[in-house]
C-alpha cells in the first residue's frame, strides 16, 4: 500500500515537470513569434519607404507576383538582421532586471532558456537567409522558367531551384578543396561528415567575412559621424553674420532669376542656361539653409551643436579606451579571451564591474557602433551605390542592402565580444567559430581597431577645425582650391589671432 502511494507521487511529480516543462516552451515560443512578428512589420514598413512602385504594379503579373515573394523574403532577412542586433542589448539588460527583481512573479518568463533559444533562431535564421533566402529571392526575379515548359510563377521556382542547387554544389566543391589544400588527411576523413565540418566551416568564413567589414566600416564610420550629426543640427559658425551672408545670398538669387529669365526669351544666352540653372539652384538651397539658421534660437545654434558633437566625441574615446584596456587584459588575462557561454545563469552576476550603470553603457556603446558601422558601410565609396533611396531603390538593390546589413548584424555580437565592448560570452553556434580560440587573431583585430580608430578621430577632428577656420576668415572664397598643402594649419591659426587682436 505504501509502495503504491510513492509510485502514485512520483507519477504525479513527473506530469507536473512535464507539464512545466511544456507550459516554459509554448511561453518562449509565444514570446519569440510576438518579438518577430513586432520585427518584420517594422522591417515591412521599412521596405515599403523605400521600395519603387512601379515595380509592384507592373501590367504583367507575373513579374508582380515574382517581385512581392522577393519582397517579403527581403523584410524576413531585414526583420532577423534587426533582431540579431538586438541579441547582446537583450541578454545585458535581461540579466539586469533578474539582479535588480530576483524574486518576481512577473519576470518568471525571463530566463536562460529563453535568451539562449533567442541566440539559436537567429543563428540558424540568420545562416537560411543567407545561404539560402536571399540568393533564391535574386535569382527568382532573374528567372523567367526553362526554355519549353509553361510559363508562370512554378517554371520560375523550378528553375530557380536548379540553380540554387548547382550553387550550393560549386560552393562546397570550392570549400572542400580549399579544405584540402589546408589539411588533406581532414578533408578526407571528412568527406563524408558534411554536417559537422563543412557547414560550420563555411558559416565561420561568412562571419570572418562580417567581423574584418565591421573592422573597416566601424573607424570609418565613427568620424562620419560627425559630419552626418552636424548635416541635421544648426552648426553655429566662427566670425560670421548670418544676416549679411544671407542677404549676399538673396541678391544673388535674385540676379540668377533675372539673368534665366532673360535668358528664356533671348537667343544669345540659350547655350548657358543649364549651368546658370544650377548654380541658382545651389545658391537657393544655400539660401535656404541660411534662413533655417536664422530662425533657429540661440539654444540651437549654440548649445545643441557642440553638445551632440562632444557626446559622440566622448562615445568614440570610450570606446578606444575600453578597446585599449581590453588589449590590455588579452595579455594577462585567459578569460578575456572570446568564448562560448554553455548554460547562461542570468541573475547571478553583472557583466560590467560598475553594475547595472556599466551595462548600460555597454548597451549603448554597442548600439551606437551599429549605427557608425552603417553609416561607414554606405559612405565608402566601394557600397555608395546601395544607398536607400525613398520610393526610388529598385529590388536588385533591396535585396543588396538586406545581404548587408545581415552581414554586419549577424557579425555585431562577435564583434561587440572580440572587441572586449561588454564581458557577455556568444551563446550557441555564435562562439563555435575557429577563429575566435586564435589569440594572435583577436590580439590583432584589437590593436587595428584602436588604430584606425584613432587616426580616423584625429584625422576628422584635425580637419574639421581647419575647414571652419578657412570659412570665418573667407579663404573659401578663393578662386584656387584651398587645401592643406596650400595653407598650413599654423599660418591659418596665426592669421587669426592677428585677425582677432
Amino acid at each position: 500500500m505504501l509502495a503504491s502511494r510513492v509510485e502514485t507521487g512520483m507519477e504525479v511529480d513527473d506530469v507536473s515537470v512535464r507539464e512545466q516543462l511544456f507550459h516554459n516552451r509554448v511561453r518562449e515560443t509565444f514570446i519569440c513569434v510576438l518579438l518577430f512578428t513586432c520585427l518584420y512589420i517594422l522591417s515591412y514598413l521599412i521596405l515599403t519607404h523605400f521600395k519603387k512602385n512601379a515595380d509592384y504594379v507592373t501590367d504583367d503579373i507575373e513579374d508582380a507576383t515574382a517581385n512581392k515573394i522577393a519582397l517579403w523574403l527581403c523584410t524576413f532577412t531585414l526583420s532577423v538582421a534587426v533582431c540579431a542586433v538586438l541579441l547582446l542589448p537583450i541578454s545585458i539588460l535581461s540579466n539586469e532586471v533578474l539582479l535588480i527583481f530576483p524574486h518576481s512573479y512577473y519576470m518568471q518568463w525571463l530566463n536562460g532558456s529563453l535568451i539562449h533559444g533567442l541566440w539559436n533562431l537567429v543563428f540558424l535564421f540568420s545562416n537560411l537567409s543567407l545561404v539560402f533566402l536571399m540568393p533564391f529571392a535574386y535569382f527568382f526575379t532573374e528567372s523567367e522558367g526553362f526554355v519549353g515548359c509553361k510559363k508562370g510563377v512554378m517554371a520560375r521556382v523550378y528553375e530557380t531551384a536548379v540553380v540554387l542547387l548547382l550553387l550550393t554544389l560549386l560552393v562546397l566543391g570550392m570549400v572542400w578543396v580549399f579544405v584540402a589544400l589546408l589539411n588533406n588527411h581532414t578533408a578526407r576523413e571528412s568527406l563524408y561528415d558534411m554536417w559537422e565540418y563543412y557547414l560550420p566551416y563555411l558559416y565561420s568564413a561568412i562571419s570572418m567575412c562580417g567581423v574584418l567589414l565591421l573592422l573597416l566600416c566601424t573607424p570609418f564610420g565613427l568620424s562620419r559621424m560627425f559630419s552626418v550629426t552636424g548635416s541635421l543640427l544648426v552648426k553655429p559658425r566662427l566670425l560670421e553674420n548670418v544676416e549679411v551672408v544671407m542677404n549676399c545670398a538673396a541678391f544673388e538669387e535674385a540676379s540668377l532669376s533675372r539673368t534665366l529669365n532673360r535668358g528664356s526669351t533671348a537667343c544669345w544666352i540659350s547655350v548657358n542656361v543649364e549651368p546658370l540653372r544650377t548654380q541658382f539652384l545651389s545658391v537657393q538651397a544655400e539660401r535656404m539653409a541660411l534662413e533655417m539658421r536664422r530662425r533657429a534660437s540661440p539654444w540651437q545654434r549654440n548649445l545643441f551643436y557642440p553638445l551632440a558633437m562632444l557626446l559622440l566625441l566622448a562615445l568614440t574615446v570610450v570606446c578606444v579606451l575600453v578597446v585599449c584596456f581590453h588589449v590590455l587584459e588579452l595579455l594577462f588575462d585567459e578569460t578575456a579571451m572570446p568564448s562560448e557561454m554553455g548554460d547562461p545563469r542570468l541573475g547571478t552576476a553583472s557583466f560590467s564591474m560598475f553594475g547595472s550603470l556599466g551595462a548600460a553603457v555597454q548597451v549603448f556603446l554597442i548600439l551606437y557602433l551599429m549605427v557608425s558601422s552603417v553609416v561607414g558601410f554606405y559612405s565608402s565609396p566601394l557600397f555608395t551605390s546601395l544607398l536607400p533611396r525613398s520610393q526610388d531603390t529598385n529590388l536588385t538593390q533591396i535585396i543588396g542592402n538586406c545581404v548587408s546589413l545581415l552581414v554586419l548584424s549577424s557579425a555585431l555580437p562577435v564583434f561587440s565580444r572580440t572587441l572586449g565592448i561588454t564581458r557577455f560570452d556568444l551563446l550557441g553556434d555564435f562562439g563555435r567559430y575557429n577563429w575566435l580560440g586564435n589569440f594572435h587573431i583577436v590580439f590583432l583585430y584589437n590593436i587595428l581597431f584602436a588604430g584606425l580608430t584613432s587616426a580616423c578621430l584625429i584625422n576628422t577632428l584635425t580637419w574639421a577645425v581647419q575647414r571652419e577656420l578657412i570659412r570665418a576668415f573667407g579663404l573659401h572664397k578663393l578662386p584656387l582650391t584651398v587645401s592643406r598643402t596650400t595653407i598650413p594649419f599654423k599660418l591659418l591659426l596665426a592669421n587669426g589671432l592677428s585677425k582677432i587682436q
